[in-house]
C-alpha cells in the first residue's frame, strides 16, 4: 500500500501534524491515522484535497510515480 507510506512520509517531510490535516480536511486526527496505517481510505475528493495539501500530483500520493524528495530526506 503506497499509499500509506506516502501520506505519513510527506506529512512527516512537511512537519504537518495528523491533527492539522484533519483540520483542513474537516475529519478527525483519527481518520488521517487510518489513512496512514491503510485500514481505511480517503474518498477521491480527500484525495484530491490531500494532494493539493501535501503539494505533489495525485500519482505521487497514491504511489504510481515516485515521490520527490523531501528536505527532511537529505
Amino acid at each position: 500500500m503506497n499509499f500509506c507510506i506516502n501520506l505519513k512520509k510527506l506529512r512527516k517531510g512537511k512537519r504537518i501534524s495528523q491533527t492539522a490535516i484533519a483540520e483542513l480536511l474537516d475529519v478527525s486526527q483519527r481518520t488521517i491515522s487510518h489513512y496512514e496505517n491503510g485500514t481505511c481510505q480517503p474518498s477521491i475528493e480527500g484525495l484530491c484535497k490531500l494532494a493539493d495539501i501535501m503539494e505533489v500530483s495525485l500519482d505521487e500520493l497514491v504511489g504510481r510515480t515516485l515521490v520527490k524528495k523531501q528536505p527532511s530526506d537529505y
